[in-house]
């Protein structure tokens, strides 16, 4: 009875034992209450899957085969599932650790020696054993229970590390996407401008072959044909390289990128209106730092724990015979149970050296997750900015490509009816090239703004890329590229 009642009040003290070292508080950051920039005329969309919204179907089949074969976020799982056992291991270390263990053996001693064995000792001798065995340290001041709490932390970080893996995945690939339909459109572009300069060189040389023209004129109008066909090549290198980039993203070998809407047809999500800066409290990599936070902050409490004794308790319960029939009998039996307790008196400053080191730690995740706050809000305030630029930079800039098409189409009328040299023409149409290009490249950006925007939020919607990532997808088949690659020639 005794022995219980020894056994009841260790386990009444290991259950109502204090936690050595600082409990967690999360920490007050100063942070702006609103964005410098607002979207007034928008929707709340921040808790959908918004890649949806520009209703490419091409698109969402791109972002679902890269969520289940992304190369990148399959090992962010690997790592939450190494984080999930470094907890179960540390974990584990709460409760009693019970083993078993046998052993034989057979020995003959020299009967020559002074050590010779005593008569009625069978030399050889045979002897049997099998053993039962318990050990719990007992976690008085939550040296075990501060290393668990640290260990699931890192599990939660490891996870919201995941979390920022899929955010960003699912950013690149649409960005990725919408940069090689802005390509696509250059491409058409150029050709297209390179088709126009080609039957306008053969109009003049057939002109210059009768005596019409002048072969400068001739030489101008191939001069703005080689133009637009070095202009094709850098274009082709782009596409490829962003085709390549975007394979790799899907987990497959680089290759052709099957097509969906162009640039026109797409539809750009709505902005959420009003979005307040609790949002941000959302994002990953945020959520990753408190965790990393809270981590540091209970390892100070693992390393304060040392200072205090270590309470252990063992326990052996088995049976040993010299014959193996005999090894489970009563008279076999063979038991015992102890207990110990350790503590330090002179480490020569090796404790206080861990506990400066867990405070240090501490510090400097603090300061990180402080960082982290602040780059959010850069982030989210950039890509507010972006858009509203941009979407100003565009309107500009078709309105410019507008103006330089009639002005081109004016100073043609003009050169055909002799009332302007050739060099007008030309300058009109070498202003009007470039123009188209930009204004393809500025639609790209526009569109890929939006993406920014969302990723900069890291709203509730990584969550449903989250389930989707856990879903395995069928790789689509090879497509054959959307544009052949033509070889550019002579007219």
């Amino acid at each position: 009875m005794r022995r219980v009642v020894i056994v009841f009040i260790l386990v009444s003290g290991l259950l109502s034992g204090c936690l050595v070292g600082p409990d967690y508080f999360r920490p007050e950051v100063k942070a702006p209450q609103n964005f410098r920039i607002e979207i007034a005329d928008a929707q709340d969309t921040a808790d959908t899957e918004w890649w949806k919204e520009f209703q490419d179907p091409v698109l969402e089949e791109l972002i679902n085969v890269a969520l289940a074969n992304n190369k990148t976020v399959q090992i962010a799982a690997a790592n939450v599932e190494q984080a999930a056992a470094v907890l179960g291991q540390t974990r584990a270390a709460l409760y009693p650790q019970v083993g078993y263990g046998a052993d034989a053996a057979r020995q003959r001693g020299s009967e020559r020696l002074d050590t010779a064995p005593i008569a009625g000792i069978p030399n050889p001798d045979t002897s049997y054993q099998a053993f039962a065995s318990a050990s719990w340290e007992i976690d008085l001041w939550g040296r075990i229970r501060r290393q668990t709490e640290a260990a699931r932390a890192n599990l939660m970080a490891t996870e919201e590390a995941r979390r920022g893996v899929v955010l960003s995945l699912v950013s690149l690939v649409a960005t990725s996407y919408l940069q090689l339909r802005g390509l696509d459109e250059q491409l058409e572009v150029a050709k297209r401008t390179l088709s126009t300069y080609g039957e306008s060189v053969r109009l003049f040389n057939l002109q210059f072959k009768y005596g019409v023209i002048s072969q400068t004129t001739v030489e101008q109008a191939m001069s703005q044909y080689q133009t637009a066909a070095a202009a094709i090549p850098p274009i082709e290198q782009a596409i490829a390289q962003t085709e390549n980039a975007l394979s790799i993203l899907l987990g497959r070998d680089p290759g052709p990128i099957v097509r969906g809407k162009s640039l026109t047809e797409l539809v750009a999500p709505a902005v959420p209106a009003g979005l307040p800066s609790t949002i941000l409290e959302q994002r990953p990599d945020i959520l990753q730092a408190e965790q990393e936070l809270i981590a540091a902050n209970a390892q100070i409490g693992a390393a304060k724990a040392l200072y205090f004794p270590t309470i252990s308790l063992t326990a052996l319960f088995g049976g040993a015979s010299s014959q193996l029939s005999g090894l489970f009998k009563g008279s076999a039996r063979t038991w015992s149970y102890a207990g110990s307790i350790t503590g330090p008196i002179f480490t020569g400053g090796s404790i206080s050296s861990q506990v400066e080191q867990a405070e240090a730690i501490h510090q400097a995740s603090l300061v990180r997750y402080q960082a982290v706050i602040q780059n959010a809000f850069r982030d989210v305030d950039d890509a507010l900015s972006a858009r509203v630029n941009l979407s100003k930079q565009l309107a500009a800039q078709e309105l410019l490509v507008r103006s330089l098409s009639e002005y081109e189409r004016l100073a043609r009328l003009q050169y055909d009816e002799g009332y302007v040299p050739y060099s007008t023409v030309l300058q009109a149409q070498q202003d009007l090239f470039p123009a188209e290009l930009n204004s393809a490249q500025i639609r790209a950006n526009l569109l890929a703004s939006n993406v920014g925007i969302y990723r900069a939020m890291g709203g509730g919607w990584v969550t449903e890329a989250t389930n989707i990532a856990d879903q395995p997808a069928a790789e689509p088949e090879q497509p054959e590229p959307a544009i052949p690659q033509e070889k550019v020639g002579e007219p």
